[in-house]
Parts: structure tokens; sequence; C-alpha cells
């Protein structure tokens, strides 16, 4: 079966978007909010679901919410920001028992009535958030904005990030940062909550089983009082690098982390983009790609290393954990790489396994709800209705010249090397 999604425009700037899907025994229900990433917003943007989800006007505990839950086939709730691109995405998820498994079919606008509550109807007083609520998730966030450097190797890659696009808004953390969370107050937060509400674009998407029933009382609860929908901007590119730089941080690490940011300047609408796709994971996006062969087996440099594409933003990184004193025949032996892409030394099986292992990435979408949705938002994000199949079908046709031409664009911006002076020394 095809997976499609049908959208429907029912308010000014909401889409509905229907997802017939019966291979699960759960339906699906998510609103994605649409906001600029800026780093005036992103602390709050990130703090909002944290509230939101501790209580409403109906349903004023964590508690209450929970029984809900429970007494409604142990329905899912689930919220957080994520960045794509220099957009940065509020979702608020509810996940629940396939309307074919039970005899209650109207159980779901008990469902729907919850995430309408929680989403639409905020536990406030005065115009402010609840103080106790607040005060703790602020110290959650900042607990987990804290917590980010303890995973050393998404950090390094964070980091790289940061200063590859410095000047950028692709390098703002999705969480925000501690300095902004402190002069956060519960009006302030209630007034940008009321902001997202009214002006943001809204995609909601629904994967499962529904009828002409259940689209009406989607209609409804979908139905916003709105204001003029702000424009989002597109993602800066930058195409062409004038000089390299590197940064080195010492930090309490036992093993180096690499990491190579390379713009490609190609767009996601370019009919290159498959061939960059192909190349970067000939370069290094599994057991048989140059980068693992090459750096990890054969010179046995790396614990790991790997190739990735940012979509939105038409970057690549390439990360790697090494021994400290491995930095430069490690860097040396990537650069050889890719250049060796560059002028096609590479062989039809490279090619032939590349594309299967993409294919095999992106089917595996159809076995995850969450992938599903999340899939048909990002289509929905960078204006491509193609279906899964033919996003396939296109990596399949294209000819190893577009994965030269594609590489031949790929350009290193930025060298981040995480080490230990102390070990090193």
């Amino acid at each position: 079966m095809t997976l499609k999604s049908e959208r429907i425009e029912i308010g000014n700037g909401i889409g509905l978007n229907l997802i017939k899907e019966d291979k699960f025994k759960s339906s699906l229900l998510s609103y994605y909010f649409i906001r600029p990433l800026s780093k005036e917003e992103a602390t709050k943007n990130a703090l909002l679901p944290l509230v939101l989800k501790r209580g409403s006007a109906e349903y004023s505990t964590n508690l209450k919410i929970q029984r809900e839950l429970e007494e409604n086939y142990g329905a899912k709730l689930s919220m957080g920001v994520n960045k794509r691109g220099e957009k940065h995405i509020l979702r608020f998820s509810i996940e629940t028992v396939n309307r074919e498994y039970v005899k209650d079919k109207d159980y779901i606008y008990n469902v729907l009535k919850l995430l309408k509550s929680i989403m639409f109807n905020p536990l406030v007083e005065d115009d402010y958030f609840k103080q106790s609520y607040l005060d703790q998730e602020k110290k959650n966030l900042k607990t987990r904005i804290e917590g980010r450097i303890n995973n050393k190797r998404s950090y390094a890659i964070e980091r790289c990030i940061e200063e590859m696009c410095e000047d950028e808004r692709f390098s703002i953390y999705p969480l925000g940062n501690i300095e902004d969370l402190e002069k956060i107050d519960g009006n302030l937060l209630y007034k940008h909550y009321k902001d997202i509400i009214s002006t943001s674009p809204v995609e909601v998407f629904y994967t499962g089983q529904y009828d002409d029933k259940l689209i009406e009382n989607l209609r409804e609860f979908i139905s916003l009082d709105r204001q003029e929908v702000i424009d989002i901007p597109s993602e800066e590119l930058i195409y062409s690098v004038e000089n390299t730089k590197t940064i080195e941080e010492d930090l309490d690490v036992v093993q180096g982390k690499l990491v190579l940011g390379y713009r490609t300047g190609i767009h996601y609408k370019d009919e290159l983009y498959n061939g960059l796709l192909l190349a970067a994971d000939i370069i290094g996006g599994g057991p048989n790609s140059k980068l693992f062969k090459n750096v990890r087996e054969k010179e046995s440099l790396a614990y790991y290393i790997t190739s990735t594409v940012f979509k939105y933003k038409s970057i690549m990184t390439i990360d790697g954990g090494i021994e400290f004193e491995n930095f430069q025949k490690t860097l040396d032996i990537v650069k050889k790489q890719i250049e060796e892409v560059q002028r096609g030394d590479f062989t039809d099986k490279d090619i032939e396994v590349s594309k299967k292992s993409i294919r095999s990435s992106m089917e595996s979408v159809k076995d995850n709800i969450f992938l599903i949705s999340s899939f048909f938002f990002s289509q929905r994000l960078s204006g491509d209705n193609r279906s899964l199949e033919k996003i396939i079908s296109d990596i399949e046709n294209v000819k190893r010249e577009e994965i030269i031409e594609a590489s031949s664009k790929i350009s290193l911006d930025t060298v981040y090397f995480m080490k230990n002076s102390k070990i090193e020394g």
C-alpha cells in the first residue's frame, strides 16, 4: 500500500493532514507549530511544552492528566521542540489505540478533548502560568541545557555547527540558553504562548483509521482564533568557503572527537540533492563506505566515523572518535577519501550498496507511526509532494555522473576537535 497524505486547509494558516493507515494498533494525532528559529524565542519555545503538560484548566495536575490517559486505553501524550533547518518546531502529540480494536468508537473524542484542553486551555492565574509549575520546569530545562555536554559525541557535532554557522540562525541550540531562561516569568511566557497559538503556521497530522465523522470533529477541535499568520523565512544557504577554520576545545575526555563541517550549496529541491545523499553515503554511510574501510578498518584510526547530511541547511558533517595523537593523520585520510569520490574513484558496487542502504532506511519509516507523521510533516515543510515510493525511485535512478557532480560541491568549512591536553601532553 502506498503511503499518502490528504491535506485539508481548515483555517488561516492551519492544515489538517490525514494519513490512512491500518498497519498499527494505534492512531496518532500531532500538532506542529512552526516558528522561525531565533535566539529571542528559542528558550521560551522550549519551556512552553514543559509547562503546558503540567496541567490545564480542566485537568489541573499531571496526575489528573495521567488518569485521563489511562481511562482512555492508556493513551500516550508527548511534547517537545526541535529544529528543522532554521525553523523551530513545537510538537504536541497523543497516541491511542486504533478504533478498530475497541467497542467504544467514540472514546477518541475524549482523547481529542484532553489534548485540546492541554494545548488551548492552559492553567493560568491572572494571565500568569502557575508559578510553581513554571519554577519547576525552568529547573528541569536548565538541567537539560547543562546536561547536553554529557553526550560528548552529539555535543561535538553541535559545537561544530555552532562555530560553522556562528552568524546564521542554524547555530541556535533548540533548547535555548540558561541566560534567557532566568529572565522568563509566568506573564512573559503566557504572552508568548498566546502569540504562538494565534500567529504560527500549524500543521496537524492524523495517522490511523478515520471516517467523515472523525474528520469533522478534527476540524472542530482544530478551530482557533487567529491573527495575521507570520511568514517563516527560508534557510540562508552559503555556497562557497573562503577559508577553513579550525576550532580546538579542551575538555575532560578520554577520546578525541573530530567533527568536520562541509558546505554543499545543494538545496534540497535541487536535482543534484539525491546525488549528494549517495555521495555522502559512499563517503561515510556505513560498513561499506570509504571512511569505514580506510579510516576505521585499514588504518585503525577511529572507533567510529560517519557522515550526515543536514537536509534543510545543505551542509554535511563527518564525525569520528579518535585518539588525540591521530588528529592530523585522520584528517588527511578523510580529505583523501572525499577527493577520490570527487574524481569518481568508486565502484558500481559502491553505488548499489549505498542505494540499497538509503532505500532500507527510507522504507523503515513505514514501521513506526511517529516516523510516518514526521516524514509527511517534513514533506510539507519542504513543499515536496512526492510519495515515499517516488522518492525511493528517484534515488534508484541517480547516475554516477550526478554523484560526482554533487560531491564536487562539497567544501570543508570548519574543523572541530575536542581534546584533552592533560592526557595529550
